[in-house]
């Protein structure tokens, strides 16, 4: 997995000649025993928890928890989780959660001067070009997508060539690179509303093949597509999810937009992350299955314990380079520090608040 090339090398100056380190300084590491203090301070984050991580368990997360949410402070830094972040993440140390552009968006909205973005590259990224005031940090820089991946802003550019005058849509699971070569972003809620936005007969909605091909079957409009895709949501199959229903005739099963069509009709509920989750609070199924990425169903299990939740487990191997112990290594060492390229940032940043501006 390679890193889009808006992003500088670890202790790359960015400010006044000075990497992040120089401007914040290194802190000492903390103790990190598991103390009374500790457990009477962690002990409603686990309430939230209970029900997934496993009492014997906690011991040994608490005191990093602990001592991450101590650093915030001092830090002045908010941290983003995005809901495929494991639960000690998400309920134990994040300021914010939700999907890539929701967290991006609410970081604007903080008076933070660090963001650490617990997800993948392009989200930080993101939070980069819509809070280029703030310090970006990422917990691991190797933390990469494979869809993100699949395309690059020169394979935009070649697009438009070989198709004048067709508008080029970009989800927001994109490098800044690619956004900036684009005339506006969507996200899985709102790409249809984007599509027919237009007002045209044909547009491009890159990368993903499948959100792509789910949008078509929706509209009139001609959707042209990109060979790119999700790791983690093609793997389903719409075999699979009959087999479940054998198994389990009473389970309610949704799914993401980027899973194949045929997964998708499958399905009882289609839908953003966002919308999958107002859906099994809503609804409160007496089972349900989510084919998305697995560490989501944890998440909202926490939130809703009256509902079984039946988890066919493909994890993301990006998203879980995340872990507890970076997310206190990059606040104690200020390192792997993202920016993007000023240029390419102001050009980004035009697709992505075109979309945020249209009124859908």
């Amino acid at each position: 997995m390679t890193i889009a090339q808006t992003t500088a090398p670890v202790g790359t100056p960015i400010k006044d000649g000075l990497s992040a380190l120089d401007r914040y300084g290194k802190l000492n590491r903390p103790d990190l025993s598991y103390t009374a203090e500790v457990a009477e301070a962690t002990a409603p984050i686990y309430q939230k928890v209970k029900h997934i991580i496993p009492e014997i368990e906690w011991p040994a997360l608490a005191p990093t928890i602990h001592a991450i949410n101590k650093l915030k402070k001092e830090r002045n830094a908010v941290i983003l989780a995005h809901n495929y972040m494991t639960p000690d993440i998400f309920h134990g140390v994040a300021d914010i959660v939700g999907d890539s552009l929701q967290l991006a968006i609410e970081a604007t909205r903080t008076d933070a001067d660090v963001i650490v973005q617990c997800g993948v590259h392009f989200m930080a990224e993101t939070s980069k070009i819509l809070s280029p005031e703030k310090t970006v940090l990422i917990p691991d820089m190797k933390a990469g997508c494979s869809l993100a991946e699949s395309i690059t802003g020169a394979d935009v550019r070649a697009l438009r060539e070989r198709n004048p005058g067709v508008p080029i849509i970009t989800y927001v699971n994109t490098s800044a690179d690619v956004k900036a070569e684009c005339d506006i972003c969507c996200t899985s809620s709102n790409a249809l509303q984007v599509v027919e936005s237009f007002g045209v007969d044909k547009v491009f909605l890159i990368p993903d093949k499948y959100l792509a091909a789910n949008v078509g079957n929706k509209t009139d409009v001609e959707v042209l597509t990109w060979d790119g895709a999700c790791e983690v949501h093609e793997r389903f199959t719409a075999q699979e999810l009959r087999d479940y229903r054998k198994i389990e005739p009473k389970v309610k099963i949704i799914a993401h937009p980027e899973c194949p069509p045929e997964v998708v009709a499958e399905a009882d509920f289609a839908g953003s992350t966002a919308h999958m989750i107002d859906w099994v609070k809503t609804k409160q199924p007496e089972k349900v299955m989510m084919i998305t990425e697995c560490s989501m169903a944890d998440n909202v299990a926490s939130e809703t314990p009256e509902v079984n939740f039946i988890r066919p487990c493909n994890l993301c191997p990006h998203m879980k380079r995340i872990t507890l112990d970076k997310i206190l290594d990059t606040l104690l060492e200020m390192k792997d520090e993202v920016v993007v390229d000023p240029v390419i940032a102001d050009k980004a940043r035009v697709a992505v608040e075109r979309m945020i501006n249209l009124k859908i």
